[in-house]
């Protein structure tokens, strides 16, 4: 693949598991249990997928999943996107720019007023994402680095809709909101945001 005009993406499909599990594991493989994750994640009714395909081969993958932001009027459902994977084989040729371009578009013709997600804000930020602090949305977790937590608002976004970002139960039982221990340090570190702040860098590319 020169560009990732190569690769055709379309919604994931139950015939996608097998292949799925293969790119998600080794894409994630110090992260097991983001294959945990997007199986469980694959059965709930308000959660999406999609692949990413050269030669009718999956590549890559993103999902969009039904969250919350509490805020003081009411409860705003928005869009979470994770995980988001590439083949280790595949990375670094502009699939992952295309796979959240995608995500987002589609985020967009549903309506939602903004999406977010956990990566890191040097990458994302090269794609129009921005701290979910400057929308007045904090993350769902201490564990997630402030500057980490990234927004991008679409066309129903309203100033009203400030407050904590909420996860579906599913990140929450399998233990996949930001990070623990050593890693949650150095994401700290390297983001300058002390005690403040936490999240997941990109790995895999993104849990």
């Amino acid at each position: 693949m020169n560009s990732p005009d190569d690769a055709a993406i379309r919604r994931q499909r139950p015939e996608d598991a097998a292949a799925l599990r293969d790119v998600i594991g080794r894409a994630f493989e110090a992260d097991p249990e983001v294959v945990a994750l997007e199986e469980t994640l694959a059965r709930r009714s308000d959660s999406t997928g999609y692949v990413a395909l050269v030669d009718d081969r999956v590549v890559g993958h993103v999902r969009l999943t039904r969250g919350w932001i509490d805020a003081e009027a009411r409860l705003v459902e928005v869009l979470v996107l994770s995980p988001l994977s590439v083949a280790p084989e595949w990375q670094s040729r502009g699939l992952g720019r295309a796979l959240v371009a995608h995500a987002v578009a589609e985020a967009k013709r549903n309506g939602v007023p903004a999406v977010f997600l956990e990566g890191d804000p040097a990458y994302y930020g090269r794609l129009g994402w921005r701290p979910a602090s400057e929308l007045g949305v904090t993350p769902p977790s201490a564990r997630i680095p402030i500057p980490a937590c990234q927004a991008v608002e679409l066309p129903g976004w309203e100033p009203w809709m400030r407050g904590a970002l909420v996860y579906a139960d599913t990140f929450w039982a399998l233990d996949c909101v930001g990070l623990r221990g050593d890693r949650l340090a150095r994401a700290r570190a390297s983001l300058g945001d002390g005690a403040a702040s936490s999240s997941s860098s990109q790995r895999g590319t993104h849990r």
